[in-house]
């Protein structure tokens, strides 16, 4: 099972400021350790909103929308994605994450599953997605 950890985003993370380094060699040895497990797919963090832009749809039709985005509580400021065998196992690793603003600042962060392909009804478009080459 794959499962997504989101750091919900703030103030600061929104202004842009980087990471103490004490931070980062926490994050760093958090994701070693991940990684030793076999469970790391992938982990990254995220460019204030202002750098980003987000597509609306209205009757089917797209509107491009740049950032910045005033309610930061909506707002992702990085991701972990894992292999764990259960929900259990997601637990355990959730729990030894750092806190993601040093422990300074208060945090959040968010664990929730994906989708797998085999959740859906086999049809045509899920037979057309196991043939993508990209790794789910």
């Amino acid at each position: 099972m794959r499962f997504l950890i989101m750091v919900r985003a703030n103030a600061v993370s929104e202004s842009g400021a980087m990471p103490e380094e004490a931070l980062m060699a926490a994050m760093a040895s958090y994701h070693e350790e991940l990684s030793r497990a076999g469970v790391l797919l992938d982990a990254n963090g995220l460019k204030p909103s202002r750098e980003g832009f987000r597509v609306r749809y209205r009757g089917g039709l797209p509107t491009l929308v740049d950032g910045p985005f005033a309610e930061t509580k909506e707002l992702i400021a990085g991701y972990t994605l894992i292999q764990a065998r259960s929900r259990e196992e997601a637990m355990e690793w959730a729990r030894r994450f750092p806190a993601p603003f040093g422990s300074g600042m208060d945090g959040e962060i968010e664990v929730r599953p994906l989708y797998e392909l085999d959740d859906f009804t086999p049809n045509a478009a899920v037979e057309r997605f196991r043939q993508l080459d990209t790794p789910r």
